[in-house]
């Protein structure tokens, strides 16, 4: 069902045709095109734009969003398509930015672990380019799909390795921006400090394009370890994994990653990637640093593990064999739709302080529990962070209001317990009200930021703040 309300005005014809002076072809309004950009990958419903402008350059970006802002015209910055909150879906209707075909690589500067990408690289890329030039560097941030690092950005980022190496917050050291009337902006740079000024960097990164198209950013880069281990370890119930995770985090472990699966996500895991994991609560570690490092940190945890009842580690000792681990908890998403055929994914998403971990995963198991829905719990626990996934029926609206109940039980215990409604996966269209409840007169500040940045209103709205 389209969220998009009625009476959207047909684009301006001198609009369609200033864009196709600067794109020729590259403009596009024919229906696949339209369709294939007119939702992400969640519940949210589709709403095509109007037209797609594939850019190449910022010199095209500044002129659309000029030509844009002349019409009045919404625009809507899209990358992969990969996020969960609704964000590139096209309420409004207007021009869908297309930055997919800036995908240069700038520079890397080895020295300094730092490069510079167009918007539209994507992570994987990266990570590709660093190895075939033998840097021994990575990008660390992967929030699983192969999102474009100008999206993960505008979207504050994370995912599974930020309990080592921190968010796209951390990580995006500097950026370009074009704002809502054209002017280009650099923030940041490639000092690791700076007291120059406001933080605009901080300001666009997860603004999740409300404010201006990140065409390009630049990122801090980490060394590769010297040596990894991975491993999975089964507990008897979700209480006694949570416990070991919180005891392992107190005990100021490094951990690269320390992920929980409950037992209804192991078995979608087990059916979709072909594991043979126990049908248990389950936790998967990696270790990160020197052998002897690596070592010492598995012989810790496990010993924590066995003190609450966690089974012998289960070991991926080869790159492949962790490849495939790992790809298996990316891919737990789609596992977990796959258990109904055709269904739409509703994700939650609170983070809360990891003393507090105990209580909020209680308080999903007692709502799944009584729920009518089936629903799965995973997350990136080591930092606080979880999701309950529910995949729904996309033709039940009972279903969602079900979903959107719990979801909102969920907030407020985690606002309760001093966390958050959104750990990684942004505001979008799903958490404006969870926003307003979290930030208080902060979102009537963040609205003035937003009013002299965007005096149109042009720049994705409908997104993040109400109106």
């Amino acid at each position: 069902m389209e969220h998009r309300p009625a009476g959207i005005a047909p684009l301006p014809p001198a609009l369609l045709g200033q864009l196709r002076a600067v794109l020729g072809e590259r403009l596009c309004i024919d229906l696949p095109s339209l369709e294939a950009r007119s939702r992400d990958v969640s519940h949210h419903g589709p709403c095509p734009p109007q037209a797609v402008a594939r850019v190449q350059s910022e010199e095209e970006v500044v002129e659309v969003v000029r030509a844009c802002a002349r019409h009045r015209v919404p625009l809507i910055p899209f990358g992969t398509g990969t996020a969960v909150e609704g964000g590139i879906v096209a309420v409004r209707g207007g021009v869908c930015l297309d930055l997919g075909g800036m995908d240069r690589i700038v520079e890397v500067n080895p020295a300094d672990l730092d490069a510079t990408v167009q918007a539209g690289v994507t992570r994987k890329a990266l990570n590709r380019h660093l190895e075939e030039l033998g840097t021994e560097l990575f990008f660390p941030v992967d929030p699983g799909a192969d999102a474009s690092l100008g999206g993960m950005a505008a979207t504050r980022a994370s995912g599974s390795a930020a309990v080592r190496y921190g968010t796209m917050r951390e990580n995006v050291l500097g950026l370009r921006a074009v704002l809502g009337d054209g002017r280009v902006i650099r923030t940041g740079g490639r000092a690791r400090k700076s007291a120059a000024g406001y933080d605009l960097t901080r300001l666009l990164v997860g603004s999740e394009g409300t404010l201006g198209v990140i065409t390009e950013v630049t990122l801090r880069l980490a060394r590769n370890p010297a040596a990894i281990s991975a491993a999975v370890c089964a507990f008897e119930d979700l209480e006694s994994a949570v416990a070991a995770v919180i005891e392992v985090m107190g005990q100021g472990i490094p951990m690269a990653r320390i992920e929980l699966l409950d037992e209804v996500q192991i078995e979608a895991v087990n059916r979709y990637s072909g594991l043979d994991c126990p049908v248990k609560p389950t936790l998967f570690f990696e270790f990160h640093g020197s052998a002897t490092s690596v070592e010492e940190q598995a012989r810790a945890v496990g010993q924590i593990a066995r003190r609450h009842g966690g089974a012998d580690f289960q070991w991926a000792h080869t790159p492949q064999e962790r490849q495939r681990l790992w790809q298996a908890r990316h891919d737990a998403y789609l596992a977990c739709l796959a258990l109904r055929p055709g269904a739409a994914g509703y994700v939650t998403d609170v983070c809360v302080p990891i003393s507090r971990l105990a209580e909020a995963l209680a308080l999903a198991q007692e709502e799944l529990r009584s729920s009518p829905l089936t629903g799965v719990i995973l997350g990136h626990v080591g930092d606080g962070n979880f999701h309950l996934v529910f995949p729904l029926d996309p033709q039940a609206p009972a279903e969602l209001a079900e979903a959107r109940r719990i979801n909102q039980r969920l907030v407020d215990c985690a606002l309760a317990l001093g966390g958050t409604c959104s750990g990684e996966h942004g505001v979008g269209l799903g958490k404006i009200a969870a926003l307003e409840q979290e930030a208080g007169e902060g979102v009537a500040v963040m609205r003035t930021i937003k009013e002299a940045l965007d005096p149109h209103h042009i720049m994705n709205p409908g997104k993040v703040l109400r109106g």
